[in-house]
């Protein structure tokens, strides 16, 4: 549907036509007619203005996209900022559980205030990783490999066992909330299904 032409007042359509036969530019495409130069005007501040709103709405999503971005960059760094000394520290808990896994009932007896202590560090330095986020990952024998949470150090025919199941545990494997910081480190079963 055409707009309609917009009409002026009598004294400044006068104005507008003389204004008209004095300026050159007005000669070419529209000729004399001054609603076609109205019209031409109009169809250009049209154009300008839906560039102009495109250019708006592609800048709005710009921002809104690096405000999302830099949202979850923050996120990230508050929950895995920590990840390079919580890794670090796993050495600490490996010697402390392994110190406790030598333990006999003749070294418990001769000295159960070190064993005491040693449990209680390690049972403190168990709590403390997990309220930063860090999870052990305990597989079990029998259980079946995944590759997302275990490394296989060796693998072994083993009767018994089905190719891909869990023979041995060598270390536990820890995670940062989903984010992996060591596999645990397991044997794994090569028994061919028979």
């Amino acid at each position: 549907m055409a707009e309609p032409k917009p009409t002026l007042h009598p004294e400044t359509e006068a104005e507008f036509s003389q204004d008209q036969s004095a300026s050159p530019e007005m000669d070419s495409p529209v000729g004399d007619d001054p609603y076609l130069a109205l019209e031409a005007e109009l169809d250009k501040l049209r154009n300008e203005r839906d560039e102009m709103r495109d250019r708006m709405m592609r800048a709005l999503a710009e921002a809104e996209n690096s405000r999302k971005r830099a949202e979850k960059d923050r996120r990230d760094a508050q929950l895995y900022g920590g990840s390079k000394i919580a890794r670090d520290i796993l050495p600490v808990y490996d010697n402390l559980a392994r110190a406790l896994n030598a333990v006999t009932d003749e070294t418990r007896s001769a000295a159960g205030g070190l064993v005491e202590g040693v449990e209680l560090t390690l049972r403190e330095l168990t709590n403390v990783m997990q309220k930063h986020g860090v999870e052990r990952i305990s597989p079990e024998v029998g259980d079946m490999f995944d590759p997302h949470q275990h490394q296989a150090m060796f693998e072994a025919p083993v009767p018994d066992f089905k190719a891909g199941q869990i023979i041995q545990i060598m270390a536990d494997g820890f995670k940062l909330y989903e984010q992996l910081l060591r596999p645990a480190h397991v044997g794994v079963s090569s028994t061919p299904a028979g």
